[in-house]
């Protein structure tokens, strides 16, 4: 398998994956992909995994077994910067960013060469195009000069997900041979209300199948929020008791036995569904 850069293996892979804690089998022989251009959702209920191997793809755990694979190169034992490094960016649960910078900070600090030590020293110095670049792609350039702190919730979500996409930005010494970028996004819609989980999913969704020129990114989220996940994830993957018990699209999982009766509950109806009640 190649993708456009000539890449063997292109992509997310999750082979055998396990994890335990003590005698606890948080996860167990779990395997799935992710390609560029694709959208996918990891969910579950409480306790049932998917965290967990978030974490193990993320690179907060490290498998018991099995292997985490980005672009066809083994990286369940590289630390989150490694993985970054290689193109693998996540955001958190509650957004995570510099509160006493402003938004194009925020950015600045997190682009390939941004300086590391006494960075406020040298941040304004800085090129601003490439961050506001950014910004105006999750829809924060008005906002740029604000600090982070002033900034209501869903707009930090957003900054955050700018400070993730500014952490794949290439080097200069890569910028010739850039292989796809990954996003792992844990529940990007947590805290958010309908309206703004809406627009946010759709930026998500976006950066898929940008239409600017910009690379195809992978995506892969956790979400408890079902209008956040059917309508907007290409393919839905479901854990259970630490094994991967459905996977496919939207309408399919909605429509299977197992995931109706202990998961989403057989009154469950997703948009399509609904529409047609």
């Amino acid at each position: 398998m190649a993708d456009m850069h000539g890449l063997k293996s292109a992509g997310l892979q999750v082979r055998n994956l396990s994890k335990q804690f003590g005698g606890v089998h948080a996860v167990q022989d779990l395997g799935f992909a992710v390609q560029p251009g694709e959208c996918v959702a990891l969910i579950g209920p409480n306790g049932a995994g998917k965290s967990t191997t978030f974490a193990c793809i993320a690179g907060q755990y490290t498998p018991s077994a099995g292997q985490v694979l980005w672009n066809g190169e083994r990286v369940e034992g590289l630390a989150p910067a490694q993985r970054l490094a290689r193109g693998m960016a996540r955001t958190f649960q509650v957004a995570q960013t510099f509160e006493a910078l402003t938004v194009l900070q925020n950015v600045q600090l997190l682009l390939p060469g941004a300086p590391v030590m006494n960075p406020l020293r040298v941040l304004d110095a800085q090129p601003s195009a490439p961050a506001m670049a950014l910004l105006q792609r999750v829809g924060l350039d008005a906002l740029a000069h604000a600090d982070a702190r002033s900034l209501a919730y869903g707009a930090k979500k957003r900054l955050e997900l700018a400070m993730a996409l500014a952490g794949l930005v290439p080097g200069e010494a890569t910028r010739q041979q850039t292989p796809p970028g990954l996003l792992l996004l844990d529940e990007p819609a947590a805290g958010l209300a309908a309206t703004e989980r809406a627009a946010l999913m759709q930026l998500v969704h976006g950066l898929t199948r940008p239409t600017d020129g910009a690379q195809p990114l992978a995506v892969l989220y956790t979400e408890h929020n079902m209008d956040a996940v059917f309508g907007v994830a290409d393919r839905v993957l479901v854990v259970m008791e630490g094994r991967l018990v459905a996977s496919g699209t939207a309408a399919e999982v909605a429509a299977n036995d197992m995931v109706r009766t202990r998961y989403l509950g057989q009154s469950f109806r997703h948009g399509s569904e609904a529409t047609h009640a």
